[in-house]
């Protein structure tokens, strides 16, 4: 008989190894499509009925070949995923709560995103060798779309705690295991940040360890604060024109950065659908770029900017308004006055990016073709006198051609004088 908990998968002192074998033939016959109007066997419980078929209906099969779960990310990047997550802050109460019975009851603790993607699974060696050979390692995907019912992804499909068991999994590679679940949630705003869970062998189950995770799941509420920031930014602003440094303002905050975050920040700002990791580590190194070295410096702008910076693909999160961006719109809108007065020099002038280098040239010869084509000598004359434009040899001598004898071009012909003479 079914536990009267619709939550939990078997009742204390049930015999597991009778209800495994009842379970099996359950799964067999609903996975088999076999008709069930005579009530020759049992229904599963109305938890796993439901996730049952939104399995099915997902295309996942029972004895599908190959990997249990997919790889949702590379391991290079899992340092990365574990400080975008906001989980971090809540992980130590987690082990305090939760640690000492997954050891001792050969079980693994695992703590998931929302997405149930696999960020922790701590427990002793035998247990996660184990594991391993069902792919329940950090980086995995177990959503219940991806591999069908399982505590994890079913808890966080319905937004409840659930414990699964045995065949009571979708995927037949995993029906030696047992796993309970809640889900985590943000105290203060209510959002589901990920979940939480105890997985260990089906002989190990127990009705409590579904009430263990869902009071540590209530009780770290409070400590799961997105981030440096409690919601995404409305607007984000970059000012890298003529500087070293750029600064960014996020709300009511302005932050200076370093050079490397400036360039980063610069070619995201650039890129409005975003960069992967591989893409910014050939902007920021060329083909020497290694993009395990790209992440690592993204965790750390990410515990500076914290929601304003998004993943998959890394992005600037919110309106983004960019000097450099309001310079391109002034040129491309042919508006030359405009353009050179928003342009008091370079594109972070002594970044050694390709990327940025790449932007930096654009920007010159836009604001450069736009001022000549307009035939405005002030204009031309504000030009030669900018720092961008300081030492244009070609653009001074088609003033001075223009203008022969003007008294007020003198200090630019004797700038001439000496631009030949080097």
């Amino acid at each position: 008989m079914p536990p009267r908990n619709p939550w939990i998968a078997v009742e204390a002192g049930a015999d597991l190894t009778a209800r495994e074998r009842l379970l099996r033939r359950v799964h067999e016959a609903f996975f088999s499509g076999a008709s069930n109007e005579e009530g020759e066997f049992d229904s599963p419980r109305s938890v796993i009925a439901a996730s049952w078929r939104r399995s099915r209906r997902a295309g996942v099969e029972p004895e599908a070949a190959g990997a249990c779960a997919p790889q949702a990310f590379d391991p290079d990047s899992l340092a990365d995923r574990r400080a975008e997550s906001g989980l971090e802050p809540g992980l130590a109460m987690l082990r305090a709560l939760l640690g000492a019975h997954a050891r001792d009851a050969h079980h693994l603790l695992i703590v998931t995103d929302p997405g149930g993607r696999l960020l922790w699974v701590e427990g002793d060696r035998a247990t996660r060798r184990l594991a391993e050979r069902v792919d329940l390692v950090a980086g995995s995907l177990w959503s219940e779309s991806a591999v069908g019912t399982n505590a994890m992804g079913t808890s966080l499909a319905i937004d409840h705690a659930v414990q699964v068991f045995s065949a009571e999994h979708v995927r037949a590679a995993v029906h030696g295991w047992t796993c309970s679940a809640a889900p985590l949630h943000d105290a203060r705003t209510g959002e589901l940040m990920g979940c939480v869970d105890l997985t260990g062998p089906a002989n190990t189950a127990h009705p409590h360890s579904l009430a263990l995770v869902t009071a540590a799941a209530q009780a770290v509420g409070g400590l799961l604060v997105q981030a440096t920031s409690p919601s995404h930014p409305s607007a984000v602003s970059v000012q890298a024109l003529g500087v070293d440094h750029a600064t960014i303002g996020l709300g009511d905050r302005t932050l200076k950065l370093s050079p490397r975050h400036s360039d980063i920040v610069v070619l995201l700002a650039a890129h409005e659908r975003g960069l992967s990791a591989e893409q910014l580590a050939l902007e920021l190194f060329g083909e020497q770029g290694k993009p395990v070295s790209v992440r690592a410096e993204l965790s750390r702008l990410r515990r500076v900017l914290g929601n304003a910076l998004d993943a998959d693909p890394y992005r600037l999160v919110g309106t983004v308004q960019a000097d450099f961006l309001d310079v391109e719109r002034s040129v491309e809108e042919g508006r030359s006055a405009l353009a050179l007065e928003r342009y008091p020099g370079p594109l972070l002038p002594r970044s050694d990016a390709p990327g940025v280098a790449e932007l930096r040239r654009g920007l010159d010869a836009g604001v450069r073709a736009t001022v000549i084509r307009s035939g405005d000598d002030l204009l031309l004359k504000r030009w030669l006198e900018s720092p961008a434009g300081h030492d244009d040899l070609p653009a001074l001598n088609l003033l001075l051609r223009r203008r022969p004898g003007d008294p007020t071009l003198a200090i630019l012909g004797r700038h001439a004088a000496r631009l030949l003479a080097q």
